[in-house]
């Protein structure tokens, strides 16, 4: 399997195969391999308070052995939370002051855009946004905070985390670089300079359409030690069971990652390839005429599994949807199964007909005739 398709990263993942060999080796004779999930809201507190465990909003013993093997993933520390959006808050809640200047994309998922223009605006932080395409020639000079999202959702452009990554340095601004869509095997932003990294694992990381989940990693320990403190003091906690499931969902990450990987980059050729009427644009990484395919080339490993694909009107969109078996109707990515929705419902910023297509983990052969088919029926 050449580079373009396994979408896995070696380093990441003998770190996280190393981690998961380590706790193997210290388990008792008789202990459950999978680990236990810990229902409880309180924990035997006698005298003085001293220990890991003292209450339930601070610590639970499965998040540290998730925290320990998403950290593994990165080579960095992470911290979880009950969904991606709450990974966010927490880097702004922790990071941002009044007066502090934050840059956002405007054309990248905007759940990020909103928590900081409706809530920490209003408390003095100027949120400056601009496209994907134009970060490349933004100054950063004068910024607290440098958020982007690599490939942007929906439109799946690419910035440059290296040069950005140079810039914030020099600028003194924090870099966090979303990483939702390539997950950690797909691409290491931490590597390529960023300060910090943030997760939905909702999508990709868990893949199993289950939970909402996020988190963030770092190897700035200060940034970690804020983000920390902001999950215990607001109390935004992920359930023992969620992390269980997650935890449960790592040890195939690079299997799901490699497959989706390369079903989307086959379908992606197919569609190129079948030159349909109906399909007025097609976006993504992994073909040559993707405008920053070289740059995907360079930083990511594998091309992703989401594919932009424009027909020619809302009706069309919604006919191809309905009619195409293995995509289902949903607004999320990164599961098993592929999915497809028409993103201007939600306000974003592409043409009526524009479809996100989130490809999944089936056939590869099945998948390709069957998207094909489904196109070639639309007038």
């Amino acid at each position: 399997m050449d580079r373009e398709q396994s979408g896995g990263d070696a380093a990441s993942q003998r770190g996280f195969a190393e981690f998961l060999h380590r706790h193997s080796k210290t388990l008792d004779k008789g202990a459950a391999f999978s680990p236990p999930i810990v229902h409880t809201s309180i924990y035997s507190l006698p005298g003085d308070p001293s220990g890991e465990y003292q209450y339930a909003r601070w610590s639970n013993p499965g998040w540290g052995l998730l925290e320990s093997a998403l950290g593994a993933l990165e080579n960095g520390t992470a911290v979880i939370f009950p969904s991606g959006s709450a990974a966010i808050v927490a880097l702004y809640a922790s990071l941002l002051r009044t007066g502090d200047r934050v840059l956002l994309q405007s054309d990248a998922y905007m759940g990020t855009r909103s928590a900081a223009e409706k809530y920490f605006a209003s408390h003095g932080v100027a949120v400056e946004t601009c496209a994907t395409r134009d970060v490349a020639s933004r100054s950063f000079e004068g910024l607290r905070l440098v958020l982007l999202e690599t490939p942007s959702n929906p439109g799946l452009d690419l910035v440059d985390i290296a040069d950005c990554a140079r810039k914030a340095r020099a600028a003194g601004a924090t870099l966090v670089i979303d990483n939702t869509l390539m997950s950690p095997v797909g691409q290491s932003p931490l590597e390529l300079g960023a300060h910090a990294v943030v997760y939905s694992d909702t999508k990709t990381c868990n893949g199993h359409s289950d939970l909402l989940f996020g988190h963030v990693v770092s190897r700035d320990e200060k940034l970690i030690a804020g983000v920390v403190d902001w999950r215990r003091i607001g109390g935004a906690i992920p359930g023992p069971f969620e992390t269980w499931l997650l935890q449960r969902s790592l040890e195939t990450l690079e299997l799901r990652v490699s497959r989706m990987h390369a079903n989307a980059l086959a379908l992606a050729h197919a569609i190129e390839q079948g030159r349909f009427p109906a399909v007025q644009a097609l976006c993504y990484p992994g073909l040559a005429s993707h405008p920053s395919h070289e740059l995907a080339g360079r930083q990511m490993r594998g091309f992703g599994a989401l594919i932009g694909l424009t027909l020619g009107s809302k009706d069309a969109a919604e006919r191809f949807i309905e009619d195409c078996r293995y995509l289902r109707p949903a607004t999320s990515f990164g599961g098993l199964h592929s999915s497809a929705e028409r993103r201007a419902r939600w306000g974003d910023q592409v043409a009526e007909g524009f479809i996100r297509v989130a490809v999944g983990c089936e056939p590869t052969a099945e998948l390709c005739a069957e998207v094909l088919r489904a196109l070639g029926q639309v007038r």
